[in-house]
């Protein structure tokens, strides 16, 4: 796969799977795929559920200017914030400088760089950790502490992330996600869910008091053994933050297109 039809996959990626976890949240949310935009908007308190996407190939500085702006635009007619994903190797090459530029023009303000990732990987072995046990989600208690470990991951407040998961039946049904237990307390969590024909890596946290020490690493591989076995599937997706970027090459994806998030100032 060419570098250009990896990073489409990757945004296409985002596009599928965010369908199906703003619809969870919402039959009401806003899905949308307008020219050069595609909406995933949840409009609930878990700012990952709000996404706006630019979704055409090799546009030029005059295009990336507009969508910016509509975009923007879309972001202020919600009520809960969210960001807006850029896939840079989806910018034309001679625009791609100018985007920091025209976002502020836009009024938007650069939140967080990250990665988008993907291999044929698939199946991985059963991971083995000394000091953590693996339990799949199926209960109300499992997706409280799901929430929670993306929350103190990514620095939300906790009932923002519960309101991005308490009550749903896709994450205890649909995704394979797991947490991982040290001495009985949550400490670590991945999710990994179908989507056209890949396995698609969501939501990896660890609680910030027990980060280096593997274990986002061994949850997520319990994510893709658990996903793979039961849907044998042999590519998986990701998008990983400037954090956890460097976990996901040991397990075998290889980066794509760099990404770009960005909030209304």
């Amino acid at each position: 796969m060419t570098s250009l039809a990896a990073s489409v996959e990757s945004m296409e990626q985002l596009a599928t799977v965010w369908r199906h976890m703003v619809l969870d949240r919402s039959a009401d949310a806003d899905v949308r795929d307008l020219p050069g935009i595609a909406v995933r908007w949840a409009d609930c308190h878990f700012a990952f559920w709000n996404c706006v996407t630019l979704t055409e190939v090799g546009a030029d500085a005059a295009l990336v200017e507009r969508r910016l702006a509509e975009a923007a635009d879309i972001m202020r007619s919600k009520e809960h914030p969210g960001f807006l994903w850029v896939f840079e190797d989806l910018v034309a090459a001679g625009a791609r400088a100018g985007v920091p530029a025209a976002a502020e023009r836009a009024g938007l303000s650069h939140a967080f760089a990250g990665t988008g990732m993907a291999g044929d990987l698939l199946p991985v072995p059963e991971p083995v950790h000394p000091e953590l046990t693996f339990v799949r989600v199926g209960n109300e208690e499992h997706l409280r502490a799901y929430a929670d470990l993306n929350s103190r991951a990514y620095g939300f407040p906790l009932e923002h992330g519960r309101d991005g998961l308490a009550g749903s039946v896709l994450w205890k049904e649909k995704v394979h996600a797991y947490l991982g237990l040290r001495d009985g307390v949550p400490v670590t969590c991945a999710g990994a869910v179908e989507a056209d024909g890949r396995l698609f890596v969501v939501l990896v946290a660890t609680d910030p008091r027990w980060e280096r020490r593997g274990y986002g690493e061994a949850v997520t591989r319990k994510a893709l053994h658990e996903g793979a076995r039961a849907g044998g599937l042999t590519r998986a997706t990701l998008h990983a933050t400037a954090a956890g970027a460097p976990v996901y090459p040991r397990i075998g994806f290889a980066p794509n297109s760099p990404l770009h998030f960005y909030r209304l100032r």
